[in-house]
């Protein structure tokens, strides 16, 4: 049951400095600079990391954890994502998110997968409803999922300026958000809705006017994929300084043109002047990533990789933000939008979700929930059909 961490350069991501942590369970119940003197009744598990980077497990905040796809039929659908698909890429923590396909996928598949992934030793929760309005939900209510489901904490991926998308008026849009935000109230969740952003030339307008025109607070809405392309960034940029949290996609190798590489919108982010704790990064693993001509052709696919998130941090990092700076859209500010309280951070009480980087900032170790997923850059545990 304890599991001690010696010898860490520890980032909460604030940078702590060379400690030691201590987790039982599945919580972390010290971290400091003196070394704990543990009995040998205890039969603690200690490694050393001879100063190698601690960072708090990445959250992945939109991933298709039931898979997406489907815009091209049958066979084009993703299949559900493994365990390890996650946890090999640092990620200790997901959100799963249905997209284009929102009727032979539906909120009741995407709640089981989220339990199953929870049983496996992820933590994981999802949005209800889908691209389309009227949305697909499991209770007949938004409002009703989130307050009655436990791993329902939003609405989402809800499609906005996207041929895929079922057009919502503003009038549907801000019922939808008003629902989110009173049971977010009602439980303490997140209760946002989470945006798919299109390439269409209408952009955030939509959630423009929705914080122009009503009392729902600006934090509810949250746009992702806006970095997909530079007119709808800049549109994010603007928007963000009404309070809103923004979302940036971490796409793959050669799917980031028109757009902007998911590093590269957090710097200019910043540079512009944008609050960067309210700047978060996910990767749509999972999820089909179509490109489409003007009249809606399919010109090319990929899947989506949560592997993609510490290939950012790596980008980031190597272009002189500092560690502490360049986690925090993985890690704190992921959870402080979403509200999970003991995640994003390495804390006394929070739970144990680690992260050991090596020189080059690639995954060496992985806990999770105070268990060892991957060890020395190996999958330690999978889930159960991967072991098949």
């Amino acid at each position: 049951m304890l599991k001690l961490i010696k010898n860490a350069r520890l980032y909460s991501p604030e940078p702590v400095g060379l400690g030691h942590i201590l987790t039982a369970g599945e919580r972390i119940i010290y971290l400091g600079s003196k070394n704990p003197e543990l009995p040998d009744q205890l039969q603690a598990e200690i490694i050393d990391v001879e100063g190698a980077a601690v960072v708090p497990g990445f959250i992945d905040g939109h991933a298709h954890i039931t898979g997406g796809g489907g815009e091209t039929g049958p066979a084009s659908r993703v299949p559900p994502l493994v365990l390890s698909s996650f946890t090999r890429a640092g990620v200790t923590s997901v959100v799963g998110v249905l997209g284009t396909d929102d009727l032979t996928r539906n909120t009741q598949t995407l709640v089981q997968q989220a339990y199953g992934l929870r049983e496996e030793g992820l933590s994981a929760w999802c949005h209800t409803g889908g691209y389309h309005v009227p949305l697909t939900t499991l209770t007949g209510s938004a409002r009703g999922d989130i307050v009655f489901l436990d791993p329902v904490i939003g609405v989402g991926e809800l499609a906005i300026s996207d041929h895929r998308s079922s057009q919502p008026t503003l009038d549907e849009f801000l019922r939808i958000a008003s629902e989110a935000h009173v049971a977010g109230l009602m439980t303490g969740k997140a209760g946002i809705v989470h945006c798919h952003m299109g390439d269409g030339e209408r952009g955030l307008s939509m959630l423009e006017q929705a914080i122009a025109t009503c009392e729902i607070p600006a934090r509810v809405f949250n746009p992702t994929h806006v970095n997909r392309n530079k007119p709808l960034f800049e549109q994010a940029v603007a928007l963000a300084r009404h309070g809103c949290y923004i979302d940036a996609t971490a796409f793959p190798c050669g799917h980031v043109e028109p757009g902007i590489s998911a590093a590269e919108a957090y710097i200019q982010f910043r540079d512009l002047g944008g609050h960067a704790d309210r700047f978060t990064i996910s990767s749509d693993g999972g999820g089909c990533l179509p490109a489409f001509d003007h009249e809606g052709n399919l010109t090319r696919f990929g899947v989506g990789l949560s592997d993609t998130l510490p290939d950012m941090l790596r980008e980031l990092t190597n272009r002189g933000v500092p560690m502490p700076e360049a986690l925090a859209p993985l890690t704190s500010n992921v959870a402080d939008l979403l509200k999970l309280h003991r995640k994003g951070r390495l804390n006394v009480g929070m739970d144990a979700d680690l992260v050991v980087l090596d020189e080059n900032t690639a995954v060496r170790h992985v806990m999770a929930r105070g268990e060892w997923h991957v060890r020395d850059g190996q999958i330690a545990r999978r889930g159960m059909y991967e072991q098949v």
